[in-house]
């Protein structure tokens, strides 16, 4: 006897009369083999064949994804499973999009050649294109869909996904319904879909664009810019979306309630007394103190330091609760600092990552916490940025894996740069003309720490070579010590110049950001070329042999190598030089650079730096100090848009039948400073722009004699080779016979 059961779609078969299975067979079984699909269906030789396990059998087979029709024959025992398999996607194309759109759709669509052709999938994929352009600010997005058999194959399709990309909706107007105390200005830096902007195609203004999964977060952001001048009533309803789809421009109204600002009444702090916190003394640190408008930015920050305080104490998991208690009848509010230190936390493994040619013990030793250390929240950052302030790592991160209650895990992670370079180059310069130059340097030799370089210059007017070594950390320890033998050819305007000698400096680390050093110096250097109007100056063509000891220290607490965001390089230095030798006299040299990132508080990475520098020298007799030894300004160094040296105090020398000339004596004192903003460009690339005013003094005797200024703009770029800086720089107050130059770059110097 032959009885068929049908499933098509979900429909089950009514009803089975019993029959013993003698043999199973598959008809229309491509994509998998008759004992798995055996396996799959749960029927089995023997059993009794009925409308329960039947139907089991047709579910489980058609849960697999590959089948589209499934009916069961049964003669006489002999059981057929009939399989009709839904086609498979032979080939996929997507069309309508662009090449960067496409590589993103690839990723997301959730199909792929090989798999099963089917429509729940389809639709999937659709939602997905229209999904992800939306994040794009593109509505309406349609994707049509076109399916055609592979050379008269019905199983094997080609699948065009056409993709019609909507319009973008612009947002004209945003709309702030009941307030009063902030407009839209107030609240545009924070929110995510703003108003357009004339030229909002321009980079750094506003598009307009619509945001629509920023809209259900933007309420929020408004409400904390209320927040965060005490308006802690305020309520900012859901987003009002009032689109115009004939010309896809569209209103966006908020409708606020804003209430009244409430003033600090009180600030407490509650804590166990383990904990032998100063609470008097943390209140008067804290930026919100008693009488100030409410800010709960502020109260963020008073939070994150409070944390802080208690983490040094080996706390890792403390967290502070600030409870407020509003008073309705003057409106101000009582804050209690609810403090919860949790369990003490030690370090119970120190884990290093990432570091590919550095030592493991070259990053250990600028770690302050180790295995058995109890945690300690400033010896992690200190730590973190030590390991970026060493000039070794693109960046450095310290993760802290819990083990348990009392124990954690830090994980290093280095991520290294280029380190050393060989070099060479050919180019031309505006004052040097023709320069060549080759070197060999790396501030990491073979992972050791040690800084070494060996580098030949030459220019029209220079020929210069030097080689260093220097090991930063003798043995591990607190001490550096480091050497250099030098030579150098120079031919300036009015004379011609040539040294040689070598120097050798040890110095010792104290504390966390401090170092002194003491170096000794030896140098042989012979002036030529001075004519009569240089010698009735006071200066002499000659051989003169400096040996001179220089002691100095120097501070930097930054956070990073080349591009620092916070924190301060600062240093000074004593030239004593008569130790031996036929040069008498001290020069000091002392710089000041400071670090300001302002992401914190505009929530935008502008970097604002300002950098000073200033030169004294005392000698008794200036007869007897050669002009290679004076102070000179302009350059890179200096004061940017004016030539190396070129800023210099000047002489009018008269001799009697060979006229006058204006000569250059360099000075004795010197002060140049200067103000940078550091704007992001191209963050993946390590891109940055930036804008100066430089201004430097300097003179003979007093730093009134001779001013110059300049204003300027530039590329900052971390390469391959080491941060590349291009300026281009405007001198403002140049007089008759400076030297300007408008085009500069460098290679190899920290931001």
């Amino acid at each position: 006897m032959k009885k068929t059961l049908f499933l098509v779609g979900l429909s089950l078969p009514l009803a089975l009369s019993g029959a013993t299975i003698k043999s199973i067979a598959y008809k229309g079984l491509i994509h998998l083999s008759s004992d798995s699909a055996t396996d799959i269906s749960g029927l089995r030789v023997g059993d009794e064949l009925n409308a329960q396990n039947s139907n089991q059998a047709i579910i489980n087979l058609y849960k697999q994804g590959y089948f589209k029709d499934i009916f069961i024959e049964e003669n006489d025992g002999n059981v057929v499973i009939n399989l009709t398999e839904k086609p498979s996607i032979a080939r996929l194309d997507i069309e309508g999009v662009v090449t960067n759109d496409k590589k993103t759709i690839d990723t997301i669509l959730g199909i792929k050649q090989g798999q099963m052709y089917d429509q729940p999938g389809i639709k999937k994929a659709k939602e997905r294109i229209r999904q992800y352009y939306e994040t794009k600010g593109y509505f309406d997005t349609v994707t049509d869909v076109t399916t055609e058999p592979m050379h008269g194959n019905p199983n094997a399709l080609h699948v065009t996904m056409t993709v019609n990309r909507g319009e973008k909706i612009t947002i004209e107007k945003v709309n702030l319904v009941g307030a009063e105390v902030l407009d839209y200005s107030d609240i545009e830096p924070a929110v995510a879909n703003k108003e357009y902007e004339f030229m909002g195609w321009m980079w750094g203004r506003n598009d307009g664009g619509v945001k629509i999964f920023d809209l259900p977060n933007d309420p929020n952001k408004i409400r904390d810019e209320y927040l965060k001048k005490g308006y802690l009533d305020a309520s900012v309803s859901n987003p009002y979306l009032n689109t115009y789809f004939d010309n896809y421009t569209a209103d966006l109204t908020y409708y606020v309630s804003e209430g009244n600002p409430y003033n600090v009444n009180s600030i407490s702090i509650e804590a166990p007394s383990e904990l032998e916190l100063d609470n008097e003394k943390i209140i008067d640190s804290l930026k919100l103190t008693k009488g100030d408008r409410l800010n709960s930015e502020w109260l963020k920050k008073d939070i994150e330091k409070i944390e802080n305080l208690v983490a040094d104490k080996g706390y890792a998991y403390v967290r502070v609760y600030p409870q407020t208690n509003k008073n309705e009848a003057d409106k101000t509010v009582d804050i209690i600092y609810q403090v919860v230190p949790n369990d003490k936390v030690y370090i119970r493994n120190v884990v290093i990552s990432g570091n590919d040619r550095t030592a493991d013990r070259v990053i250990r030793r600028e770690l302050y916490l180790t295995e058995g250390n109890l945690y300690n929240r400033t010896d992690l950052v200190d730590s973190k940025n030590a390991l970026k302030r060493s000039g070794y790592f693109e960046d450095a991160s310290i993760k802290e894996n819990r083990i348990n209650k009392d124990q954690v895990d830090l994980e290093v992670v280095v991520k290294e740069t280029s380190t050393g370079s060989i070099t060479g180059g050919i180019g031309y310069g505006t004052s040097d003309g023709l320069l060549l130059s080759a070197g060999v340097s790396d501030t990491n030799v073979f992972g050791t720490g040690y800084k070494g370089s060996v580098s030949v210059d030459k220019s029209d007017d220079t020929l210069s070579g030097t080689i260093s070594l220097t090991n930063p950390r003798v043995n591990d320890s607190e001490y550096s010590l480091g050497g250099s033998i030098y030579a150098n050819d120079y031919e300036w305007d009015d004379y011609e110049e040539k040294n040689y000698g070598f120097s050798v400096t040890g110095g010792r680390k104290f504390g966390r950001y401090t170092n002194v050093f003491l170096t000794y110096q030896l140098e042989q250097s012979k002036i030529s070329g001075l004519d009569e109007f240089y010698t009735k100056a006071g200066y002499q063509n000659g051989k003169n042999l400096k040996s001179s000891i220089i002691p100095g220290i120097t501070f930097n607490n930054t956070d990073d190598y080349y591009v620092p965001r916070s924190g301060i390089i600062a240093g000074t230095s004593f030239e004593y030089a008569g130790a031996g030798g036929d040069m008498e006299f001290v020069k000091n040299k002392s710089n000041f650079n400071y670090y300001l990132g302002l992401d914190d508080y505009i929530n935008y990475d502008l970097i604002l730096r300002y950098k000073a520098n200033f030169g004294y020298i005392w000698n008794s007799d200036d007869d007897k100090l050669p002009i290679n030894e004076k102070l000179f300004l302009g350059g890179l160094r200096s004061i940017r848009g004016f030539d190396s040296r070129s800023v210099t105090p000047k002489k009018n020398i008269t001799i009697a039948g060979k006229g006058s000339k204006v000569i250059d004596t360099g000075g004795k004192i010197a002060f140049n400073n200067s103000v940078e903003l550091s704007i992001p460009v191209i963050d993946r690339l390590k891109m940055r722009a930036m804008v100066f005013y430089d201004y430097g003094m300097i003179g003979e005797d007093n730093l009134n004699e001779i001013k110059r200024s300049s204003v300027g703009a530039g590329i900052e770029w971390v390469t391959p080779i080491g941060p590349l800086q291009l300026i281009y720089a405007q001198a403002l107050d140049d007089k008759p016979g400076d030297d300007t130059s408008s085009f500069e770059f460098s290679i190899g110097r920290r931001f």
